[in-house]
């Protein structure tokens, strides 16, 4: 069973303001970037365009991915312009080309794309693997962005969407 690490919308933009654990994010990030690398996983970037005037814009600096990133020449990147990260981009397309079907996602926002994702993930039969603290959100009048990330780890994602791994597993899985 092939699987491929999909970063999601970790970009420039959404660091700069700073989401929760950002500093623990950035970090569980590089350490499966750097997993994948070692273990000849594919690693796929998703990039978010949000339309002219928004600072998700494509081309424009907030767009970019995150600096923290460095993509390999050769690793894909699609754009996309709703939340999944699977309507009109191709990846579905690609990950079946590759018989990729098994995902290791990570990114963000977990209660938005993360999440639409890996609802659009489950439909087209993957099997879904989240690495705990590799996701994350911002505060909201309702809740603190680290409540969301827990809610969605354990009352949403974990079984029968996705599997909920730690960090430790998730390593695992990519090597």
């Amino acid at each position: 069973m092939k699987t491929a690490l999909l970063v999601i919308d970790v970009q420039q933009a959404l660091i700069d303001e700073h989401p929760a654990h950002m500093d623990g994010f950035l970090l569980n990030l590089k350490l499966l970037i750097d997993a994948a690398h070692a273990g000849g996983t594919e690693v796929i970037y998703v990039r978010h365009d949000s339309g002219p005037g928004d600072v998700l814009e494509a081309d424009t600096p907030g767009w970019q991915l995150d600096r923290s990133l460095s993509p390999r020449s050769n690793e894909r990147i699609f754009d996309k312009r709703f939340g999944s990260a699977f309507r009109k981009t191709g990846l579905h397309e690609y990950l079946q080309e590759r018989d990729i079907s098994r995902l290791v996602v990570c990114g963000m926002q977990t209660e938005h794309c993360i999440d639409t994702s890996v609802k659009v993930a489950f439909e087209h039969d993957y099997e879904v693997f989240i690495p705990s603290g590799a996701t994350t959100t911002y505060d909201t009048p309702f809740l603190p962005g680290a409540k969301i990330i827990s809610f969605y780890e354990s009352m949403i994602w974990n079984e029968p969407l996705a599997s909920v791994v730690s960090m430790e597993d998730a390593l695992a899985l990519l090597k």
